[in-house]
């Protein structure tokens, strides 16, 4: 069994000390462990070409036409029994690093399409999708905040749990933190969280949520897309639409039973997203062959070259 620690900080930085305690925590359970540093390898961004997307509809196996270190960290991602991410917040969320693998976690390895691509490959007799995406494993995120501008950093670590349906068993910010090695109340809790995880890894059945509860009961989430129809509320992780109440001074979020089957976490909402997604490309595509988009593209094609740099 392997616990892996992804740390999105600089070198012995902060986050690097809070991975390294998960991990030692991890390793007293008898873990075995093993720590990456995203900033030591080349992650280049998605371009959107869409080209894992086309391979798994297809029943392909979605591979990833960018070449870079990307794939030697999904290799680790996928053979880890459980992941500890340690991320600095950047302008209130996670910082640009975990970004980029999230954007490259994302439709490619979602749960969601790579069932269906299972199916698919089935049928066509194709290579289909590597089935570690379809597994299960506990995941905790952890952050550092030098202040409490850290709004939005819950919501983002766990869009990537969200994508693979990854059990999180912790996803909590350092506030405040100034020498994490020296601040011994976030020091013991990091050591927990690896113990935790180790458990966790050992028994999935047994994994629990430990952090904070939020204001979404499905997802914990405290991050919601508000407009002008109050109390109406969408979580912004989950994507479960309700109601914002306030019941003695102390708000909380209501929604219908049957708004759980549409929450992007849960394949149900993950098979009705795809469908989506399919109706919309077909008209997409559609419109794409007239002679009319032909027409009107051009205007854009040719306004304007983008300014590059004298190499």
């Amino acid at each position: 069994m392997k616990i892996l620690g992804i740390s999105a900080g600089s070198k012995n930085g902060n986050n690097d000390a809070i991975c390294k305690e998960v991990l030692m925590g991890a390793a007293e359970c008898g873990t075995e462990v093993e720590f990456i540093r995203l900033l030591d390898l080349e992650l280049k961004p998605c371009t959107g070409c869409n080209a894992c997307l086309k391979s798994l509809n297809a029943g392909g196996d979605g591979a990833c036409p960018i070449k870079d270190d990307f794939e030697w960290l999904r290799e680790k991602v996928l053979d880890a029994d459980g992941i500890v991410f340690s991320v600095p917040v950047f302008e209130k969320g996670a910082a640009g690093v975990f970004h980029i693998i999230l954007d490259r976690f994302g439709p490619r390895h979602d749960r969601g399409t790579n069932t269906a691509s299972m199916n698919i490959a089935r049928k066509v007799g194709g290579t289909g999708p590597d089935l570690r995406v379809l597994r299960d494993k506990p995941v905790a995120f952890l952050g550092m905040g030098g202040t409490n501008y850290t709004s939005r950093f819950q919501c983002d670590c766990a869009m990537l749990a969200a994508h693979l349906m990854w059990t999180v068993v912790e996803n909590k910010v350092y506030n405040w933190t100034k020498v994490f090695a020296m601040e011994d109340e976030k020091v013991a809790h990091a050591h927990q969280t690896g113990i935790r995880l180790a458990d966790a890894a050992a028994d999935l059945s047994k994994a629990k949520y430990y952090g904070d509860q939020g204001m979404c009961p499905h997802c914990h989430s405290r991050n919601f897309y508000l407009n002008d129809q109050a109390p109406h509320a969408v979580c912004c992780l989950c994507g479960i639409e309700g109601e914002l109440k306030i019941e003695n001074g102390k708000m909380r979020f209501e929604f219908a039973p049957d708004q759980l089957c549409l929450a992007s976490d849960t394949m149900e909402g993950k098979l009705h997203h795809a469908a989506d997604i399919k109706s919309n490309q077909a008209v997409r595509m559609a419109m794409r062959r007239s002679d009319t988009f032909q027409e009107s593209q051009q205007k854009y094609i040719h306004y304007l070259k983008a300014f590059v740099p004298d190499r």
